[in-house]
């Protein structure tokens, strides 16, 4: 595992750089209790001060404890954070997409990761801010976050990071220990928890995104999840581009295209 430290003051420095270049005031994240989010946010106070940070604690039908942790990390951290209550938004919408097609168990989930993202662009643009990311090395590796919900951001701080060494960033920027030693969820359902969901480990995940041997079962699996979510990390194709071309010359090969 690389130097905290060092991790944390070159990470600083790129985002720094990122805000200036874009001619952006600061930047916006979410806060959902959790360690990722609260690492993003103790990173941003290194790069640009407090001033020039907002939190946005987005509850949507969440279990108190992590409003709690919310609040806990904005304390802890001494930045303003907002609290937009998205649970009647999302019973509205629910109601409304019903009447034309009940969404699938996971769409549904996915909803509000996709209403998260909405607010924080909106309160982002109105401000003239960018938007912070929050996801890391392991859950980009298997698609683990939702297409434009969690997914959207216009820069990802913790995407080189595994989640070993989020934990020892955590420590080093003051990230309260409760929000460290919580398992990590993606608060998608009451009892959730990303290795249960993944069914992998983040010691397992840490260990492949390394470049260590890993038992082979684990690596067809997070093989598998590499390639069925490709399209999460990429740019919807386009026709007459280049990358349709190869499309095209993968037909021609193969007789058939896969798009998953």
């Amino acid at each position: 595992m690389r130097d905290a430290r060092k991790l944390i003051d070159a990470i600083e420095k790129w985002m720094s750089e990122i805000i200036s270049a874009s001619g952006a005031g600061g930047a916006v994240v979410g806060l959902s209790g959790g360690i990722d989010s609260a690492v993003a946010a103790a990173l941003l106070k290194g790069a640009l001060g407090t001033e020039r940070v907002i939190t946005v604690y987005m509850p949507c039908h969440s279990i108190p404890l992590d409003g709690e942790h919310a609040r806990l990390t904005a304390e802890a951290l001494g930045l303003k954070m907002l609290t937009v209550d998205l649970s009647e938004t999302y019973d509205v919408y629910r109601r409304t997409i019903g009447r034309v097609m009940e969404p699938s168990a996971l769409a549904g989930a996915n909803i509000k990761p996709r209403l998260r993202m909405i607010t924080v662009y909106s309160i982002a643009q109105t401000l003239g801010y960018l938007v912070c990311g929050t996801g890391n090395k392991d859950e980009l590796t298997v698609g683990y976050f939702t297409k434009y919900g969690d997914g959207g951001s216009d820069f990802m701080p913790l995407a080189d990071l595994t989640k070993a060494e989020v934990r020892a960033i955590a420590r080093e920027t003051g990230v309260p220990p409760p929000v460290i030693e919580k398992p990590p969820s993606a608060g998608l359902w009451e009892g959730q928890t990303d290795e249960q969901e993944m069914g992998l480990s983040y010691e397992v995940l840490d260990a492949y995104v390394s470049g260590q041997t890993i038992d082979e079962k684990s690596r067809r699996e997070i093989e598998r999840r590499k390639r069925i979510s490709e399209h999460k990390r990429k740019m919807p194709p386009t026709a007459l581009s280049t990358q349709f071309e190869r499309f095209q010359a993968c037909f021609a090969e193969c007789g058939s295209l896969n798009f998953l």
